[in-house]
């Protein structure tokens, strides 16, 4: 159905395929845009598609373009809506749409990566592993130049990140757009997707004694560093 020439590439490079083919599946455009209706609560769509400003996006970040501004001027008739428009989708993205984002992709992948047999070996058998750290945005060369450097200029925004090695994703997130708040605002959050089996690897930052007993009454796991103080 697909002709030789995809023959040749399912023959020579079959991973190639697959990958691409799993991709299409989970962030085809189509499938974005009706993602996107479902799950945002204060955007909605008019002229510019979610899909769009998302494959703008990717440019940026695997360095196929240096800038958005770029990445637009490259694919301006495709994107179809003023540099303005893409800005201002950007500027009003929802923390909830990203993380939703995350969690979407990670729910689409698993099972693909699963029934591929792409697994890794479990650190542990029985339970499932959670990495989870914090992370915040670091300093980007397009800030304002006078304030890079700036003590009292605006902090980047933190989230905590959780990582699945057995499948190899990132399967949640939990932003914050307040760069002054302390990671530690963030566990209640974080304690509402703990499940029984669970084993939570983690800094020396998640050692608060109500949060490691939180994790003990809900069944889950901990091995967290022992903190200096």
């Amino acid at each position: 159905m697909l002709g030789d020439v995809f023959e040749r590439f399912v023959q020579k490079s079959p991973i190639s395929v697959m990958v691409r083919a799993c991709l299409e599946r989970v962030l085809g455009a189509d499938r974005l845009d009706l993602w996107y209706e479902r799950t945002a609560q204060k955007q909605y769509t008019r002229e510019l598609l979610f899909s769009s400003v998302y494959d703008l996006m990717n440019q940026v970040v695997f360095c196929v373009q240096p800038s958005v501004r770029a990445a637009y001027r490259a694919h301006q008739d495709e994107v179809g809506t003023s540099l303005v428009s893409v800005y201002s989708k950007l500027n009003g993205l929802e923390t909830h749409t990203s993380a939703e984002l995350v969690r979407y992709s990670a729910r689409e992948f698993t099972p693909l990566i699963e029934h591929m047999g792409g697994e890794r070996t479990r650190w542990l058998e029985g339970y499932r592993v959670k990495i989870v750290d914090g992370n915040c945005l670091e300093a980007s060369e397009h800030h304002i130049q006078e304030l890079r450097e700036a003590t009292g200029r605006a902090l980047p925004g933190k989230s905590l990140v959780v990582y699945e090695p057995a499948c190899g994703l990132v399967t949640d997130v939990l932003p914050c757009e307040d760069g002054h708040a302390q990671e530690r605002a963030l566990f209640g959050a974080l304690l509402k997707t703990v499940k029984a089996r669970d084993l939570w690897m983690e800094d020396r930052n998640f050692c608060p004694r109500d949060c490691l007993c939180e994790i003990d009454n809900l069944g889950a796991f901990f091995v967290t560093r022992a903190h200096q103080g």
